[in-house]
Protein backbone atom coordinates (compact mmCIF):
# COMPACT_ATOMS: atom_id res chain seq x y z
CA UNK A 1 0.00 0.00 0.00
CA UNK A 2 1.29 3.43 -0.90
CA UNK A 3 2.50 5.49 2.06
CA UNK A 4 0.15 8.38 1.27
CA UNK A 5 -2.78 5.96 1.11
CA UNK A 6 -1.73 4.39 4.42
CA UNK A 7 -1.41 7.83 5.98
CA UNK A 8 -4.88 8.77 4.71
CA UNK A 9 -6.43 5.56 6.09
CA UNK A 10 -4.67 6.03 9.43
CA UNK A 11 -5.81 9.65 9.66
CA UNK A 12 -9.38 8.67 8.80
CA UNK A 13 -9.33 5.87 11.39
CA UNK A 14 -8.02 8.17 14.11
CA UNK A 15 -10.62 10.79 13.16
CA UNK A 16 -13.39 8.20 13.40
CA UNK A 17 -12.11 7.04 16.78
CA UNK A 18 -11.89 10.62 18.02
CA UNK A 19 -15.38 11.36 16.72
CA UNK A 20 -16.68 8.18 18.35
CA UNK A 21 -15.15 9.14 21.69
CA UNK A 22 -16.55 12.65 21.36
CA UNK A 23 -20.02 11.32 20.45
CA UNK A 24 -19.93 8.91 23.39
CA UNK A 25 -18.97 11.70 25.78
CA UNK A 26 -21.66 13.98 24.38
CA UNK A 27 -24.22 11.20 24.75
CA UNK A 28 -23.29 10.98 28.43
CA UNK A 29 -23.74 14.78 28.64
CA UNK A 30 -27.13 14.79 26.95
CA UNK A 31 -28.67 16.05 30.20
CA UNK A 32 -27.26 19.55 29.55
CA UNK A 33 -27.89 19.88 25.82
CA UNK A 34 -30.76 22.32 26.44
CA UNK A 35 -28.27 24.74 28.06
CA UNK A 36 -26.16 25.26 24.93
CA UNK A 37 -25.02 28.88 24.53
CA UNK A 38 -26.03 30.91 21.49
CA UNK A 39 -23.59 30.83 18.57
CA UNK A 40 -22.92 34.54 19.01
CA UNK A 41 -22.01 34.20 22.71
CA UNK A 42 -20.05 31.00 22.07
CA UNK A 43 -17.86 32.77 19.51
CA UNK A 44 -16.90 35.34 22.18
CA UNK A 45 -16.25 32.85 24.97
CA UNK A 46 -12.57 32.79 25.87
CA UNK A 47 -10.50 29.60 26.11
CA UNK A 48 -8.20 28.53 28.92
CA UNK A 49 -7.68 29.98 32.36
CA UNK A 50 -7.84 33.71 32.94
CA UNK A 51 -8.34 36.27 35.67
CA UNK A 52 -10.81 39.12 35.65
CA UNK A 53 -9.98 41.61 38.34
CA UNK A 54 -10.82 45.23 38.82
CA UNK A 55 -10.98 47.81 41.57
CA UNK A 56 -14.32 47.46 43.33
CA UNK A 57 -15.75 50.95 43.07
CA UNK A 58 -19.33 50.50 44.18
CA UNK A 59 -22.07 52.72 45.53
CA UNK A 60 -25.12 51.88 47.60
CA UNK A 61 -27.41 54.38 49.35
CA UNK A 62 -27.15 52.45 52.64
CA UNK A 63 -23.55 51.19 52.86
CA UNK A 64 -22.13 54.20 51.01
CA UNK A 65 -19.28 54.42 48.54
CA UNK A 66 -17.08 51.32 48.52
CA UNK A 67 -13.53 50.60 47.39
CA UNK A 68 -11.87 47.23 47.15
CA UNK A 69 -11.15 44.51 44.65
CA UNK A 70 -13.29 41.90 42.91
CA UNK A 71 -11.52 39.03 41.20
CA UNK A 72 -12.57 35.92 39.33
CA UNK A 73 -10.23 33.12 38.37
CA UNK A 74 -12.08 31.30 35.60
CA UNK A 75 -11.19 27.90 34.16
CA UNK A 76 -12.97 27.56 30.80
CA UNK A 77 -10.97 24.73 29.24
CA UNK A 78 -10.38 24.37 25.52
CA UNK A 79 -12.95 24.97 22.83
CA UNK A 80 -12.88 21.28 21.84
CA UNK A 81 -14.00 20.28 25.35
CA UNK A 82 -17.58 18.93 25.05
CA UNK A 83 -18.56 21.04 28.10
CA UNK A 84 -17.30 24.30 26.56
CA UNK A 85 -20.56 25.29 24.85
CA UNK A 86 -22.81 24.21 27.73
CA UNK A 87 -21.33 25.67 30.91
CA UNK A 88 -20.41 29.22 31.95
CA UNK A 89 -17.03 27.81 33.08
CA UNK A 90 -15.53 24.55 34.26
CA UNK A 91 -14.61 26.15 37.59
CA UNK A 92 -14.65 29.64 39.06
CA UNK A 93 -12.96 30.99 42.18
CA UNK A 94 -14.26 34.38 43.27
CA UNK A 95 -12.45 36.52 45.86
CA UNK A 96 -13.89 39.89 46.86
CA UNK A 97 -12.83 42.41 49.48
CA UNK A 98 -14.40 45.82 50.05
CA UNK A 99 -14.43 48.76 52.45
CA UNK A 100 -17.19 51.39 52.52
CA UNK A 101 -17.41 54.98 53.68
CA UNK A 102 -19.87 53.91 56.42
CA UNK A 103 -17.04 51.75 57.88
CA UNK A 104 -18.67 48.59 56.51
CA UNK A 105 -16.18 45.92 55.37
CA UNK A 106 -16.51 42.54 53.73
CA UNK A 107 -14.41 39.59 52.58
CA UNK A 108 -15.96 36.79 50.52
CA UNK A 109 -14.55 33.67 48.90
CA UNK A 110 -16.61 31.47 46.58
CA UNK A 111 -15.73 28.32 44.64
CA UNK A 112 -18.19 27.02 42.02
CA UNK A 113 -17.71 23.78 40.04
CA UNK A 114 -20.65 23.05 37.69
CA UNK A 115 -21.00 19.54 36.24
CA UNK A 116 -17.87 18.29 38.02
CA UNK A 117 -15.74 16.30 35.51
CA UNK A 118 -18.76 15.96 33.21
CA UNK A 119 -20.96 14.40 35.89
CA UNK A 120 -24.36 15.54 37.12
CA UNK A 121 -22.88 16.99 40.33
CA UNK A 122 -22.28 20.67 41.03
CA UNK A 123 -20.32 21.77 44.12
CA UNK A 124 -20.14 25.18 45.79
CA UNK A 125 -18.18 26.48 48.76
CA UNK A 126 -18.72 29.98 50.21
CA UNK A 127 -17.07 31.89 53.05
CA UNK A 128 -17.93 35.38 54.25
CA UNK A 129 -16.64 37.68 56.97
CA UNK A 130 -18.36 41.05 57.18
CA UNK A 131 -19.20 43.90 59.48
CA UNK A 132 -21.79 46.50 58.52
CA UNK A 133 -22.76 49.34 60.88
CA UNK A 134 -25.20 50.83 58.34
CA UNK A 135 -28.00 48.24 58.35
CA UNK A 136 -31.46 49.83 58.43
CA UNK A 137 -34.48 48.79 60.49
CA UNK A 138 -37.94 50.35 60.14
CA UNK A 139 -39.92 47.62 61.90
CA UNK A 140 -40.76 43.97 61.35
CA UNK A 141 -44.45 43.91 60.42
CA UNK A 142 -46.68 44.92 57.54
CA UNK A 143 -47.08 48.27 59.30
CA UNK A 144 -43.82 49.22 57.56
CA UNK A 145 -45.89 49.60 54.37
CA UNK A 146 -47.13 52.89 55.83
CA UNK A 147 -45.35 56.21 55.66
CA UNK A 148 -41.98 56.71 57.32
CA UNK A 149 -42.29 57.34 61.06
CA UNK A 150 -39.93 58.69 63.70
CA UNK A 151 -38.77 56.01 66.18
CA UNK A 152 -39.52 58.37 69.06
CA UNK A 153 -42.87 59.65 67.73
CA UNK A 154 -44.91 57.20 65.58
CA UNK A 155 -47.50 59.93 64.99
CA UNK A 156 -44.98 61.98 62.99
CA UNK A 157 -45.01 60.67 59.41
CA UNK A 158 -43.13 61.70 56.26
CA UNK A 159 -43.75 61.27 52.54
CA UNK A 160 -40.08 61.22 51.49
CA UNK A 161 -36.91 59.79 52.95
CA UNK A 162 -35.19 63.20 52.77
CA UNK A 163 -37.87 64.75 55.02
CA UNK A 164 -37.68 61.77 57.39
CA UNK A 165 -33.88 61.93 57.60
CA UNK A 166 -33.91 65.65 58.39
CA UNK A 167 -36.54 65.17 61.11
CA UNK A 168 -34.53 62.37 62.79
CA UNK A 169 -31.60 64.75 63.34
CA UNK A 170 -33.69 67.40 65.08
CA UNK A 171 -32.84 67.56 68.78
CA UNK A 172 -35.57 66.44 71.20
CA UNK A 173 -35.83 66.07 74.99
CA UNK A 174 -34.54 62.71 76.19
CA UNK A 175 -36.87 60.09 77.64
CA UNK A 176 -36.32 57.40 80.30
CA UNK A 177 -32.79 55.97 80.04
CA UNK A 178 -31.70 58.66 77.54
CA UNK A 179 -29.57 61.81 77.87
CA UNK A 180 -31.27 65.12 78.56
CA UNK A 181 -31.24 66.07 74.88
CA UNK A 182 -30.87 63.51 72.10
CA UNK A 183 -30.97 62.97 68.35
CA UNK A 184 -32.52 60.06 66.44
CA UNK A 185 -30.05 60.22 63.54
CA UNK A 186 -28.91 56.61 64.20
CA UNK A 187 -32.11 55.24 65.71
CA UNK A 188 -33.00 53.24 62.57
CA UNK A 189 -29.51 51.80 62.20
CA UNK A 190 -27.68 48.82 63.70
CA UNK A 191 -24.36 47.05 63.26
CA UNK A 192 -24.09 43.40 62.21
CA UNK A 193 -20.93 41.28 62.41
CA UNK A 194 -21.06 37.96 60.58
CA UNK A 195 -18.83 34.96 59.94
CA UNK A 196 -20.32 32.35 57.61
CA UNK A 197 -19.30 29.06 55.98
CA UNK A 198 -21.58 27.33 53.47
CA UNK A 199 -21.25 24.01 51.62
CA UNK A 200 -23.68 23.00 48.86
CA UNK A 201 -24.01 20.23 46.28
CA UNK A 202 -26.70 19.66 43.69
CA UNK A 203 -27.45 16.80 41.32
CA UNK A 204 -28.97 17.07 37.83
CA UNK A 205 -31.99 14.84 37.20
CA UNK A 206 -33.18 13.33 33.92
CA UNK A 207 -32.24 15.61 31.02
CA UNK A 208 -30.61 18.06 33.40
CA UNK A 209 -33.36 20.63 33.59
CA UNK A 210 -34.21 19.65 37.17
CA UNK A 211 -31.76 19.58 40.08
CA UNK A 212 -31.99 18.69 43.74
CA UNK A 213 -29.72 20.48 46.17
CA UNK A 214 -28.59 19.98 49.73
CA UNK A 215 -26.39 22.19 51.84
CA UNK A 216 -25.22 23.12 55.30
CA UNK A 217 -24.45 26.59 56.64
CA UNK A 218 -23.03 27.75 59.94
CA UNK A 219 -22.93 31.39 61.00
CA UNK A 220 -21.96 33.44 64.00
CA UNK A 221 -23.78 36.76 64.28
CA UNK A 222 -23.53 39.69 66.68
CA UNK A 223 -25.41 43.00 66.81
CA UNK A 224 -25.01 46.48 68.24
CA UNK A 225 -27.37 49.45 68.32
CA UNK A 226 -26.26 53.05 68.75
CA UNK A 227 -28.14 54.54 71.70
CA UNK A 228 -25.80 56.93 73.54
CA UNK A 229 -23.43 57.20 70.55
CA UNK A 230 -22.55 60.77 69.56
CA UNK A 231 -24.35 61.50 66.29
CA UNK A 232 -25.34 64.31 63.92
CA UNK A 233 -28.05 66.67 65.12
CA UNK A 234 -29.63 70.03 64.32
CA UNK A 235 -30.78 72.78 66.68
CA UNK A 236 -32.83 75.55 65.09
CA UNK A 237 -31.47 74.54 61.69
CA UNK A 238 -27.82 74.66 62.87
CA UNK A 239 -25.65 71.51 62.71
CA UNK A 240 -24.39 70.09 65.99
CA UNK A 241 -23.94 66.70 67.70
CA UNK A 242 -25.72 64.93 70.53
CA UNK A 243 -26.09 61.44 72.04
CA UNK A 244 -28.38 59.18 70.04
CA UNK A 245 -31.66 58.15 71.61
CA UNK A 246 -32.97 54.60 72.06
CA UNK A 247 -32.90 52.68 68.77
CA UNK A 248 -36.10 51.32 67.23
CA UNK A 249 -34.57 47.82 67.09
CA UNK A 250 -33.68 47.94 70.79
CA UNK A 251 -37.15 49.20 71.67
CA UNK A 252 -38.83 46.42 69.67
CA UNK A 253 -36.60 43.82 71.38
CA UNK A 254 -37.49 45.16 74.84
CA UNK A 255 -41.20 45.02 73.96
CA UNK A 256 -40.96 41.43 72.66
CA UNK A 257 -41.71 42.35 69.04
CA UNK A 258 -38.46 40.89 67.71
CA UNK A 259 -36.02 38.16 68.78
CA UNK A 260 -32.33 37.54 68.19
CA UNK A 261 -30.77 40.91 69.03
CA UNK A 262 -28.16 39.15 71.19
CA UNK A 263 -26.95 37.22 68.13
CA UNK A 264 -25.25 33.84 68.46
CA UNK A 265 -24.67 30.65 66.45
CA UNK A 266 -27.01 29.75 63.60
CA UNK A 267 -26.81 26.25 62.14
CA UNK A 268 -28.90 25.66 59.02
CA UNK A 269 -29.82 22.71 56.83
CA UNK A 270 -30.63 23.82 53.28
CA UNK A 271 -32.63 21.98 50.62
CA UNK A 272 -33.93 23.05 47.22
CA UNK A 273 -35.61 21.81 44.07
CA UNK A 274 -34.43 23.70 40.97
CA UNK A 275 -35.59 23.83 37.34
CA UNK A 276 -33.08 25.59 35.10
CA UNK A 277 -32.96 25.93 31.30
CA UNK A 278 -30.95 29.19 31.09
CA UNK A 279 -28.45 29.15 28.24
CA UNK A 280 -25.75 31.17 30.05
CA UNK A 281 -26.07 31.74 33.79
CA UNK A 282 -24.19 35.05 34.21
CA UNK A 283 -26.25 36.78 31.49
CA UNK A 284 -28.97 34.58 29.92
CA UNK A 285 -30.64 35.24 26.56
CA UNK A 286 -33.30 32.53 26.90
CA UNK A 287 -34.67 29.96 29.32
CA UNK A 288 -36.35 29.80 32.70
CA UNK A 289 -35.20 29.32 36.28
CA UNK A 290 -37.47 28.11 39.08
CA UNK A 291 -36.65 27.13 42.64
CA UNK A 292 -38.37 26.01 45.79
CA UNK A 293 -35.82 26.60 48.56
CA UNK A 294 -35.99 25.84 52.27
CA UNK A 295 -33.82 26.59 55.30
CA UNK A 296 -34.31 24.69 58.55
CA UNK A 297 -32.65 25.76 61.80
CA UNK A 298 -33.13 24.03 65.14
CA UNK A 299 -31.19 23.28 68.34
CA UNK A 300 -30.88 19.63 67.17
CA UNK A 301 -28.45 21.02 64.54
CA UNK A 302 -26.50 22.98 67.15
CA UNK A 303 -28.33 26.25 66.44
CA UNK A 304 -29.39 28.78 69.06
CA UNK A 305 -32.51 29.56 67.02
CA UNK A 306 -35.48 27.65 65.69
CA UNK A 307 -37.18 28.61 62.41
CA UNK A 308 -38.04 27.39 58.93
CA UNK A 309 -37.81 29.62 55.82
CA UNK A 310 -39.54 28.78 52.56
CA UNK A 311 -38.94 30.70 49.34
CA UNK A 312 -40.24 30.29 45.78
CA UNK A 313 -38.69 32.10 42.85
CA UNK A 314 -39.28 32.03 39.10
CA UNK A 315 -37.28 33.82 36.38
CA UNK A 316 -37.80 33.92 32.63
CA UNK A 317 -35.61 35.21 29.78
CA UNK A 318 -36.68 35.75 26.18
CA UNK A 319 -34.52 37.11 23.38
CA UNK A 320 -36.48 39.56 21.22
CA UNK A 321 -36.00 40.03 17.46
CA UNK A 322 -34.79 43.58 17.98
CA UNK A 323 -31.18 44.76 17.71
CA UNK A 324 -28.05 42.70 18.40
CA UNK A 325 -29.07 41.24 21.72
CA UNK A 326 -32.32 42.41 23.31
CA UNK A 327 -33.58 40.29 26.18
CA UNK A 328 -36.79 40.64 28.19
CA UNK A 329 -36.06 39.35 31.71
CA UNK A 330 -38.56 38.87 34.52
CA UNK A 331 -38.62 37.53 38.06
CA UNK A 332 -41.34 36.68 40.59
CA UNK A 333 -40.56 35.68 44.17
CA UNK A 334 -42.50 34.90 47.36
CA UNK A 335 -41.34 33.68 50.75
CA UNK A 336 -42.29 33.25 54.39
CA UNK A 337 -40.74 32.36 57.75
CA UNK A 338 -42.25 29.88 60.21
CA UNK A 339 -41.38 29.88 63.90
CA UNK A 340 -42.90 31.96 66.69
CA UNK A 341 -39.51 33.29 67.78
CA UNK A 342 -37.76 33.40 64.42
CA UNK A 343 -34.90 35.93 64.74
CA UNK A 344 -35.40 39.35 63.15
CA UNK A 345 -32.27 39.03 61.00
CA UNK A 346 -33.81 36.15 59.07
CA UNK A 347 -36.60 38.49 57.95
CA UNK A 348 -34.00 40.58 56.12
CA UNK A 349 -33.23 38.21 53.25
CA UNK A 350 -34.60 35.28 51.32
CA UNK A 351 -32.16 32.41 50.82
CA UNK A 352 -31.70 31.22 47.25
CA UNK A 353 -29.17 28.65 45.94
CA UNK A 354 -28.48 31.16 43.14
CA UNK A 355 -27.70 33.97 45.59
CA UNK A 356 -29.67 35.33 48.55
CA UNK A 357 -31.98 38.30 48.03
CA UNK A 358 -32.19 41.20 50.49
CA UNK A 359 -35.81 42.03 51.26
CA UNK A 360 -37.68 44.22 50.76
CA UNK A 361 -36.05 47.27 49.23
CA UNK A 362 -32.63 48.01 47.81
CA UNK A 363 -30.78 46.92 44.72
CA UNK A 364 -32.02 43.31 44.68
CA UNK A 365 -35.78 43.90 45.00
CA UNK A 366 -37.22 47.45 45.03
CA UNK A 367 -34.50 49.73 43.68
CA UNK A 368 -36.41 52.94 44.46
CA UNK A 369 -36.51 52.17 48.23
CA UNK A 370 -33.82 51.73 50.88
CA UNK A 371 -32.77 48.21 51.88
CA UNK A 372 -35.10 46.59 54.45
CA UNK A 373 -37.59 49.44 54.02
CA UNK A 374 -40.49 46.94 54.15
CA UNK A 375 -40.03 44.01 56.50
CA UNK A 376 -42.44 41.31 57.71
CA UNK A 377 -42.73 37.55 58.06
CA UNK A 378 -43.94 37.06 54.46
CA UNK A 379 -43.22 38.89 51.20
CA UNK A 380 -43.79 38.83 47.46
CA UNK A 381 -42.06 40.85 44.74
CA UNK A 382 -41.44 41.04 41.01
CA UNK A 383 -38.86 42.62 38.70
CA UNK A 384 -38.90 43.23 34.94
CA UNK A 385 -35.91 44.40 32.85
CA UNK A 386 -35.42 45.05 29.15
CA UNK A 387 -31.73 44.34 28.52
CA UNK A 388 -30.64 45.96 25.25
CA UNK A 389 -27.12 45.40 23.88
CA UNK A 390 -25.98 48.64 22.23
CA UNK A 391 -22.46 47.70 21.07
CA UNK A 392 -19.70 45.09 21.34
CA UNK A 393 -16.11 46.24 21.78
CA UNK A 394 -12.89 44.20 21.71
CA UNK A 395 -9.76 45.57 23.36
CA UNK A 396 -6.86 43.17 22.92
CA UNK A 397 -8.08 39.82 24.24
CA UNK A 398 -10.87 41.42 26.25
CA UNK A 399 -14.48 41.48 25.02
CA UNK A 400 -16.93 44.10 26.28
CA UNK A 401 -20.67 44.24 25.60
CA UNK A 402 -22.28 47.63 26.28
CA UNK A 403 -25.98 47.83 27.06
CA UNK A 404 -28.86 49.60 28.78
CA UNK A 405 -31.63 48.15 30.95
CA UNK A 406 -34.83 50.03 31.84
CA UNK A 407 -36.64 48.26 34.70
CA UNK A 408 -39.73 48.17 36.90
CA UNK A 409 -40.06 46.62 40.39
CA UNK A 410 -43.03 45.87 42.66
CA UNK A 411 -43.45 44.16 46.02
CA UNK A 412 -45.30 43.90 49.33
CA UNK A 413 -45.02 42.28 52.79
CA UNK A 414 -47.51 40.64 55.16
CA UNK A 415 -47.57 39.28 58.70
CA UNK A 416 -49.16 36.05 57.40
CA UNK A 417 -48.46 34.35 54.09
CA UNK A 418 -52.21 33.73 53.63
CA UNK A 419 -52.68 37.51 53.31
CA UNK A 420 -50.24 38.02 50.44
CA UNK A 421 -51.97 39.67 47.50
CA UNK A 422 -52.25 42.80 45.40
CA UNK A 423 -53.19 45.12 48.25
CA UNK A 424 -50.64 47.75 49.38
CA UNK A 425 -48.12 46.96 46.65
CA UNK A 426 -45.12 49.31 46.45
CA UNK A 427 -43.60 50.22 43.08
CA UNK A 428 -40.28 51.53 41.81
CA UNK A 429 -38.81 52.01 38.35
CA UNK A 430 -35.71 53.31 36.63
CA UNK A 431 -32.95 52.51 34.17
CA UNK A 432 -29.48 51.07 34.23
CA UNK A 433 -26.33 50.55 32.19
CA UNK A 434 -24.67 47.14 31.71
CA UNK A 435 -21.16 46.10 30.66
CA UNK A 436 -20.51 42.40 29.95
CA UNK A 437 -16.78 41.72 30.40
CA UNK A 438 -15.74 38.48 28.67
CA UNK A 439 -19.38 37.39 29.03
CA UNK A 440 -18.92 36.06 32.58
CA UNK A 441 -18.44 39.33 34.50
CA UNK A 442 -21.31 41.85 34.52
CA UNK A 443 -20.90 45.47 35.59
CA UNK A 444 -24.06 47.43 36.42
CA UNK A 445 -25.19 50.97 37.23
CA UNK A 446 -28.86 51.42 38.22
CA UNK A 447 -30.89 54.51 39.10
CA UNK A 448 -34.14 53.67 40.89
CA UNK A 449 -37.06 55.98 41.63
CA UNK A 450 -40.10 55.72 43.88
CA UNK A 451 -42.54 58.16 45.44
CA UNK A 452 -40.29 58.09 48.52
CA UNK A 453 -36.73 58.19 47.21
CA UNK A 454 -34.19 58.47 44.35
CA UNK A 455 -31.33 55.98 44.62
CA UNK A 456 -28.19 55.12 42.63
CA UNK A 457 -26.26 51.84 42.66
CA UNK A 458 -23.27 50.50 40.80
CA UNK A 459 -21.11 47.40 41.14
CA UNK A 460 -20.76 43.88 39.73
CA UNK A 461 -23.40 41.27 38.83
CA UNK A 462 -26.80 41.09 37.19
CA UNK A 463 -29.74 41.73 39.50
CA UNK A 464 -31.18 38.33 38.48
Amino acid sequence: MHKSTLRTCLTATLSLLAFGAFAQQMDSLSFIRSKRMSDDDLAKKREGTFVTGLPDLSSDPVTGFGVGVKTNIIWNGRRDNPLFAYTPYLMRLRANAAYFTTNARELTLSLDVPYYKGTRWRYRLDFKAQQNPANLYFGSSEATLGRLRLPSDPNATFATYAEFDAARKTLRPGGPGEAGEVTDALSNRFRETEFMLNLKADYALGKGRWRVMGGYEIQHLSYKTFQGTEADATRNGEATTAPNGTSLLQRDAQQGRIFGLDGGWVSILQTALIHDTRDFEPDPTRGVYFEAANEFSNPILGSQFSFNKLFFQGRAYQKLPVGKRTVLAGRLGAGTIFGKEAPFFEFQDQWSPDGSINALGGRQSLRGYRANRFLARSLAFTNVELRVRVADVKLGKQNFGLGVAPFADAGTVRDRWQDLGLRDVRFSYGAGARIAWNLSTMLYADYGLSKEDRLFYFGIGQNF
